[in-house]
């Protein structure tokens, strides 16, 4: 398996530290507001590494973390007129709920920065008394110039970055490229040795980081906007504080872009994922993302999202079988194909290609290709579950088909019993009306030797 090490700018062969053992670290939401599109291609893409992994046989340990003490949430809470931990609460909740209507999995770990305090305390204090950082008036400051290799993750040089360097009002820092590891906040902070403050960002993952996978790990990903300055203040502090190599490999995923600009609330141009999630399904959203290569930056439109909705349509309405679990299906050549699509740096639009051949493979009856295509579809994290219609959906189904055909049905089996009337009778006008009814409510009817179903789309 080859990964893209942003690191090194080279796509490098995966070799673990630990035989078999992945730890892997993503940088989770700062829980203040609704998640977006942008967050959905971030934390799909690296969903689908974590379920590749765990197929390919790696036994991952999967940590993401949740910033729950924030400049962004303190101003919320003050806002609103709640405390800060109401406000991270609630955000938490609806962040879960929109990656569980994702099919996003939940992470092995999901640490809370509050509740990771003691360790990042113990860092900065590792840090003073080696000399990479000192306190100033309450807060305390990491030595940017201290370590070497400063600047080297994001492929920019000291003396560029120098260059646009200040110091902020209110700030006691040496140099100006300097940046926080501890901030002093007398209103909403803890307790520490420097006296009343809370944690700066970047400590953050790199407490947890140290708590839950080590002092070394093997994977940490985010997005592209991360590289800097967050990784790269990872990095630093993260090595100096542990006299270690903090990660063997660095991967990060692209922008959304909405008329080129990259999708972000400051810019308020974003979508959210609730919003979006009226209009399609999650299916269709990691449709569309997967079809592009998970570092390259994905254009949003209407036309994108209808495309990928005809495109996930035509795969999970393949012609179903009963999955056989007995069927070995790395002896196919789809298994082998999907494996050397997905070792390629995670090439997820080829692997979607085997995915449409065997789906056209399904619709031959062709043996165990639709047992295949679902297990690989599912290792995407594909969902062939079909929705199911509410009491609510499934009378105004009724009724509209009831307006179309001037007729009543109180229920779908008097309806299937009208419909096989009328096919019998030959009257296949009356048939199609009633199906193609159905369809526009988002119900297909399936038609058999056995007679006929129908299921939510």
């Amino acid at each position: 398996m080859r990964l893209h090490n942003s690191y090194t700018n080279q796509v490098e062969e995966f070799v673990p530290i630990d035989g078999n053992k992945v730890k892997m670290y993503v940088c989770g939401p700062t829980v203040y507001d609704y998640a977006h599109l942008g967050h959905a291609r971030c934390y799909i893409t690296w969903d689908v590494l974590y379920r590749y992994l765990k197929f390919r046989g790696y036994d991952v340990t999967y940590c993401r973390n949740v910033t729950d003490v924030d400049d962004k949430i303190l101003k919320k809470a003050e806002k609103e007129g709640k405390t800060p931990e109401e406000v991270s609460r609630y955000w938490y909740k609806q962040f879960s709920n929109s990656m569980q209507a994702l099919n996003v999995l939940k992470p092995d770990i999901e640490p809370f920065a509050t509740k990771t305090l003691g360790e990042m305390i113990s860092i900065i204090k590792d840090l003073i008394s080696k000399g990479y950082a000192y306190e100033a008036n309450g807060d305390v400051y990491f030595r940017v110039k201290k370590f070497p290799k400063y600047g080297y993750l994001s492929k920019q040089p000291i003396d560029q970055l120098e260059s646009g360097a200040r110091i902020e009002v209110g700030e006691h820092k040496e140099d100006p490229l300097d940046f926080a590891l501890w901030k002093r906040d007398e209103k909403f902070g803890y307790n520490s040795p420097w006296g009343v403050g809370r944690p700066g960002w970047h400590i953050e993952c790199s407490a947890m980081n140290r708590k839950y996978l080590g002092k070394t790990i093997d994977i940490h990903a985010g997005g592209a906007d991360l590289i800097f300055p967050h990784h790269e203040n990872e990095i630093a502090q993260s090595e100096c504080a542990n006299g270690c190599k903090f990660v063997n490999y660095w991967l990060h995923n692209g922008f959304v872009t909405i008329n080129k600009e990259k999708m972000s609330k400051s810019l308020g141009n974003f979508l959210t994922i609730d919003d979006l999630l009226k209009k399609y399904d999650a299916n269709t959203i990691r449709f569309f993302i997967l079809t592009n290569h998970y570092r390259m930056p994905v254009e949003f439109s209407d036309e994108a999202l209808s495309s990928a909705q005809a495109g996930v349509k035509r795969m999970l309405n393949a012609k179903a079988t009963k999955i056989d679990d007995s069927y070995d299906i790395s002896k196919t050549d789809a298994y082998k194909q999907f494996v050397e699509a997905m070792d390629d740096d995670l090439n997820t639009s080829k692997a979607l290609a085997v995915l449409f051949d065997l789906t056209n493979r399904a619709n031959k009856d062709e043996a165990g290709a639709y047992t295949t295509l679902y297990k690989l579809a599912s290792v995407l994290g594909f969902n062939f579950k079909k929705s199911e219609l509410s009491k609510e959906e499934l009378d105004k189904a009724l009724e509209h088909v009831s307006e179309q055909l001037g007729e009543t049905f109180s229920d779908m089996d008097s309806l299937i019993k009208y419909r096989k009337q009328a096919r019998d009778e030959k009257n296949w006008a009356v048939a199609d009306k009633i199906r193609i009814a159905l369809d526009e409510c988002s119900i297909v009817l399936k038609d058999s030797k056995e007679g006929t179903t129908w299921e939510a789309k």
